[in-house]
């Protein structure tokens, strides 16, 4: 399943020239990874009780 963003992101590169395109792409999969290791952190994250 693809996110929203992602695929937003998917189509507006296919709307500007390749070279700006792989930058734009690989600005979304660094986005991404970002999100990845937010997510890690929050589920490693011990909530006091």
């Amino acid at each position: 399943m693809e996110c929203i963003p992602d695929a937003i992101a998917n189509d507006f590169a296919n709307l500007i020239p390749a070279s700006q395109r792989r930058t734009l792409l690989g600005i979304a999969q660094l986005i991404m990874l970002g999100e990845l290791a937010v997510s890690r952190a929050l589920d490693n994250l011990e909530l006091p009780q």
